[in-house]
């Protein structure tokens, strides 16, 4: 008798036992039953899914695919391993409940940008700001068309900002509860952004613009590079305190990098440092896929919004550069506004490769570069206005 009760508790500690819940006779939808009952092995799926786009499709691979894992590991029945007391909640209270990983992205980040485009061509910083439209327009839309509340509004439109750390920070603080969806959907269109920008880019231009080519950026002093990070930081303290703690982390590691008095710092924050807080960000962001917060409208709602923010983000970008035409004797090429959005450099890349489409001679890379670093302050910026506000 005892060995028979032994066995059925083993059985029914067992994954196979507990992979699809027992009904809940509380639930009287039929489709909330289904995801109830089945929700598990489909966001197993899900997240299998995911692990193919990271490793097959390269899509982001460095953080989607730590992202995918966390999630398998956090639909795991029994184990409980998301749950408080798992090691990945232990990871997600002290890392991204806190906002401790996000900053240190931003650190890595800092040390691995080069300003230089922008201060030799500070007029580009327009660029950067205007595709921050993105971020506001998606808000609004999620605000009175999909009735999400002001919160969450705040969260899903950081979306267009096109940065990942960015997109976490924010919706921490604001709608914790549609982090893994958010996670999804900013880093899965930041790696669809040579998918996503070149039809835009080309719908709002003509041949002519696409062919104009730009001066040669001036050199830049070490002391501006110096100087930089320092400006933008009281700047910064002076009007939106807010976006400190972002722009704070994001300058140090800039300044760290073009003192030249601490290479082993700025080194450690762009190699060591970046990547175990990236094993660890995805991870925990994983652990936030289950089925109970992802397979929801909600979810098809995000994605739908963070692809709207994402598009006006590059179109207005663009315009503006075209708009900035209008009022300047040194022509700007209007692809270079799409990298204003803060997927670096895979923006600026973008807007090199369709320029040089047109022009085999037209090299814009470092010209979009500007607008590109510009657009991880302009997105920090906007950051901190969503939460002084929210």
């Amino acid at each position: 008798m005892q060995l028979t009760e032994g066995l059925i508790k083993l059985w029914e500690s067992t994954g196979l036992y507990n992979i699809v819940a027992p009904a809940d006779p509380t639930i009287t939808n039929t489709t909330e039953q289904f995801l109830h009952q089945f929700g598990n092995p489909i966001m197993l799926l899900i997240c299998l899914g995911f692990l193919w786009l990271g490793i097959k499709k390269q899509f982001e691979p460095l953080l989607l695919v730590p992202i995918a894992f966390g999630g398998l590991l956090s639909n795991i029945p029994v184990a409980g391993i998301a749950e408080p007391g798992g090691f990945l909640n232990i990871i997600y209270e002290a890392g991204i409940h806190q906002g401790l990983f996000p900053l240190m992205i931003f650190m890595g980040v800092g040390a691995m940008t080069d300003f230089g485009p922008l201060i030799a061509n500070p007029k580009t910083a327009l660029l950067g700001g205007a595709a921050q439209f993105g971020i506001f327009g998606a808000l609004l839309l999620a605000l009175c068309v999909f009735g999400f509340t002001p919160e969450q509004a705040g969260a899903i439109g950081i979306i267009g900002g096109a940065d990942g750390p960015t997109s976490i920070f924010v919706t921490t603080k604001l709608a914790p509860e549609l982090l893994g969806a958010i996670a999804v959907a900013a880093y899965s269109y930041m790696a669809l952004v040579p998918v996503i920008q070149p039809p835009i880019m080309k719908l709002l231009t003509t041949d002519e613009e696409r062919k104009i080519e730009m001066t040669q950026l001036r050199d830049v002093s070490k002391r501006e590079k110096i100087l930089f990070p320092l400006v933008v930081l009281f700047l910064c303290i002076i009007l939106l305190p807010s976006a400190c703690p972002l722009l704070g982390a994001l300058t140090f590691g800039n300044l760290c990098k073009e003192c030249g008095v601490v290479e082993r710092l700025s080194e450690t924050m762009q190699n060591a440092l970046i990547n175990i807080v990236t094993i660890f960000l995805g991870l925990s962001v994983g652990s936030k896929l289950s089925a109970d917060q992802f397979l929801t409208t909600q979810t098809l709602f995000i994605m739908l919004l963070g692809i709207i923010a994402f598009a006006v983000a590059t179109a207005a970008g663009v315009i503006m550069a075209k708009i900035m035409n209008l009022f300047s004797k040194n022509k700007i090429n209007p692809l270079i506004g799409s990298a204003g959005v803060s997927a670096v450099p895979m923006a600026a890349r973008v807007s090199n490769k369709v320029g040089l489409e047109y022009n085999s001679q037209n090299y814009l890379l470092m010209h979009a570069m500007g607008p590109n670093v510009s657009g991880v302050i302009g997105s920090a910026v906007a950051a901190g206005v969503l939460l002084a506000l929210l």
